[in-house]
């Protein structure tokens, strides 16, 4: 027998749970709802990238989680192990359970540090960071960095925030030119894709922005191993139907070729995302994708965010399988939905209307004091804000869009998203 019963339990207390709790509760005051999340603290991420290049204080990102939960809600502060969709039920790791009417899951994405060799071992280096784990390092590290090959790469699964580590690569690029050493520095961005971003025209600006910073853009370069010791950055070569890679030895990267396959680049500094996945308890769960590309990510009808077999269950958020940018823009486009078609079961059995076409933005921070926003949706067709784009050019680099990254967003993040209002 459940130790508690909720008509609707949410999985995860960030940007999705708190808004998609926010937003029921002020549609429909009197639900039930329980919110399962285990940390005490509640992260304003967007803003580690600016972290990481001296241009905001990390402290100012941090709020306690229990200032986030909204009135009426419960705080069931323990994790998620086990989910028993066919009894409405999740166990929690206490060893209690709770029965649900409605489900939503949205816990986020876990970095997955241990899925490419070397990586953890290369972290506690001194010249080797990332800001999705520690902002403040990548700091330290551009202060201490005196020159030669500064790496930043991704990996190729699917990563929250997709634009960051390309941020972080343009505002290197501004720093190391303050701090007098970008003329003794390579810098490198090597990416598993075959280009700098996938939506036109943004990817034309990016392209241009590069050629201008004189970044070495490395395409279809997939890391798959680090090695510490010898400070060096394994590739694989992953461009479709080729198999033979080669390296431009003219660029003075001192990489060198392995096998078939495999490139091997040295770094004096190295940033990179770490590879990605859906949390453990979601991934070996009933409610993801047994097999093919979405193979342990959180099952949902694309437009609706229903679970495509436990109609009760509804996800957001980073660990649904959405073939769009992982992004606090995107959650604030799928909340409504979730939300709206929750309640219209609720009263009628049936979903609402709404419907979720893949909005989601990427504001991409080109230097210090410039930055463009790039929204899309599905099959990367471009989606800007219509009243924005009246007053500005978003595709262009301005430095409008860097005053809504640094102070618009993040006001509305804590004042607006996080209470329901938006």
């Amino acid at each position: 027998m459940a130790d508690t019963h909720y008509q609707v339990l949410i999985i995860g207390g960030g940007t999705a749970g708190i808004m998609t709790a926010a937003q029921l509760k002020r549609k429909k005051h009197d639900l039930t709802i329980g919110l399962v999340e285990p940390s005490k603290d509640h992260w304003y991420q967007p803003a580690w990238t600016l972290v990481g290049a001296g241009t905001f204080d990390m402290g100012a990102t941090r709020r306690d989680e229990a200032d986030q939960i909204p009135q009426g809600v419960d705080w069931v502060q323990d994790y998620a192990e086990t989910f028993q969709p066919e009894k409405d039920q999740v166990t929690l790791r206490s060893g209690k359970s709770i029965t649900y009417d409605h489900l939503v899951v949205c816990p986020g994405i876990k970095l997955d540090i241990d899925a490419m060799p070397g990586l953890r071992e290369a972290l506690e280096t001194d010249v080797v960071c990332s800001n999705y784990i520690d902002p403040e390092k990548t700091l330290r590290v551009l202060k201490n960095f005196k020159g030669g090959n500064a790496v930043f790469t991704q990996p190729a699964t699917p990563i929250k925030c997709g634009g960051a580590p390309q941020k972080a690569v343009y505002l290197a690029d501004e720093y190391l030119r303050k701090s007098g050493v970008r003329d003794k520095t390579k810098l490198v961005f090597a990416t598993p894709g075959s280009v700098i971003f996938g939506v036109e025209p943004f990817r034309f600006a990016l392209e241009d922005v590069v050629r201008k910073k004189q970044i070495i853009l490395k395409t279809f370069y997939k890391p798959v191993r680090i090695d510490p010791v010898r400070k060096e950055i394994h590739f694989e070569w992953s461009k479709p139907g080729d198999n033979n890679c080669v390296i431009n030895e003219e660029q003075g990267l001192q990489e060198k070729i392995e096998g078939q396959s495999t490139i091997v680049m040295p770094y004096d500094m190295l940033h990179l995302a770490p590879p990605q996945s859906a949390p453990d308890f979601v991934r070996n769960s009933p409610l993801a994708y047994a097999e093919g590309a979405n193979k342990g990510w959180l099952e949902v009808d694309v437009n609706t965010l229903q679970h495509k077999r436990f109609p009760n269950i509804f996800g957001l958020g980073d660990a649904a399988a959405l073939p769009t940018a992982k992004t606090g823009a995107a959650i604030r486009k799928q909340a409504p939905v979730v939300v709206a078609n929750i309640l219209h079961r609720i009263q009628n059995g049936a979903l609402s209307t709404e419907r979720y076409e893949g909005y989601s933005s990427c504001p991409l921070v080109t230097g210090y004091g410039k930055m463009l926003l790039a929204e899309f949706k599905y099959d990367n067709v471009r989606d800007s804000d219509p009243l924005l784009s009246r007053f500005f050019d978003t595709s262009k680099p301005l430095w409008s869009m860097w005053v809504l990254k640094k102070y618009v967003l993040p006001w509305l993040y804590w004042n607006r998203m996080m209470k329901g209002a938006m």
